[in-house]
């Protein structure tokens, strides 16, 4: 599996949770409960990490690179799905992992926000 280091940089970032959801068989990353990506498996067994993006982002990532699909199991317009084992660059998948951190954190209250950014 390519992209090994996508824990350890998604743990980094000031109030990322991580658990995992037995029944999802999947990995999942949030901000005070509250998910903004996840790692699993297709139906077939391949391993992807799906995250949250800006409908435009993601339909521009998935029109650049065949390994970046819709959200498998998930809201085809907000969330992508990107295999582990494909060819994206890993300053794209860095820059998609900051962007799904950044939607979600956005999402949250200011008070929240301000805490989160405190821990920085």
């Amino acid at each position: 599996m390519k992209y090994t280091w996508m824990d350890e940089y998604l743990l980094a970032k000031p109030g990322v949770e991580k658990d995992y959801k037995p029944e999802w068989d999947a990995v999942r990353y949030m901000i005070r409960g509250k998910m903004f990506g996840m790692q699993g498996g297709d139906k077939v067994g391949k391993p992807i990490f799906t995250m949250k993006l800006a409908p435009m982002d993601g339909q521009l990532l998935r029109s650049t690179y065949k390994d970046i699909v819709p959200g498998y199991y998930m809201n085809k317009e907000h969330w992508n799905s990107l295999y582990l084992e494909g060819d994206v660059p890993d300053d794209v998948v860095r820059d998609m992992l900051d962007q799904s951190y950044e939607v979600l954190l956005k999402s949250l209250t200011r008070k929240v926000q301000q805490e989160i950014q405190d821990q920085r």
